[in-house]
């Protein structure tokens, strides 16, 4: 009795509801197709805009670069978050090897100030950005820039820290300066050619930072 109870049942179910049960099925399958080819569209468009940023740091390589930087340009608006990062980064460069050095600051503070790309690029581009306006930016707008990354263990502890050490030397804080060369120079995680070079400045501005090195080597 109650198995007959339970197939009536699921007769009258399927009676009343069927249909919308073969729609949603349908619907399901579609969506779910479309999102396997919307995924596959992207990996092949991601593909294709690599080789076409491929094809044009050969062209640049090869010296024919007319054409290079409306290229870029539009990587730079169409592309995804990586190729978008490289091209806006070959923009630059390719801005600075024709000595524009104004598209090259745009172009690096267009990077520094995109929240969408990530953090690493933005970094790299925040002290490429400062270096080029080194001379034209006030001590305290340098400062307050680099603040973030002028830090020991930070990346781009060298770069950041040796303008904000030159920075301060600007507003005539030599001790602090000079501190901030001998970090420089204690750091090993900071490129050897910026840590000799802290070195001879920290002992410019009277701290004597090579005894601790020596020190620390053994």
């Amino acid at each position: 009795m109650d198995e007959n109870l339970r197939r009536d049942q699921l007769r009258d179910f399927v009676k009343a509801y069927g249909s919308w049960l073969i729609a949603g099925v349908v619907l399901f399958l579609a969506a779910s197709g479309g999102l396997i080819w919307w995924r596959q569209h992207q990996v092949q468009r991601h593909e294709a805009q690599v080789e076409e940023l491929a094809a044009i740091y050969n062209d640049i390589g090869a010296g024919n670069s007319a054409q290079a930087p409306q290229k870029l340009d539009q990587l730079s608006n169409d592309g995804s978050k990586a190729v978008r990062g490289s091209a806006l980064f070959a923009r630059a460069a390719l801005a600075l090897q024709q000595n524009d050095t104004k598209t090259a600051i745009a172009t690096y503070k267009t990077i520094a100030g995109d929240s969408g790309l990530p953090q690493p690029y933005r970094d790299a581009a925040l002290i490429r950005e400062t270096a080029l306006e080194f001379d034209q930016l006030q001590p305290q707008e340098l400062i307050a820039r680099l603040q973030p990354l002028a830090k020991p263990g930070e990346p781009w502890f060298g770069s950041a820290g040796e303008m904000t050490a030159l920075a301060l030397a600007k507003q005539g804080k030599s001790a602090e300066a000079g501190q901030l060369f001998a970090a420089i120079a204690r750091d090993k995680g900071v490129p050897g050619t910026i840590r000799e070079r802290a070195v001879q400045l920290a002992g410019s501005f009277g701290v004597d930072i090579g005894a601790a090195l020596q020190s620390q080597a053994r």
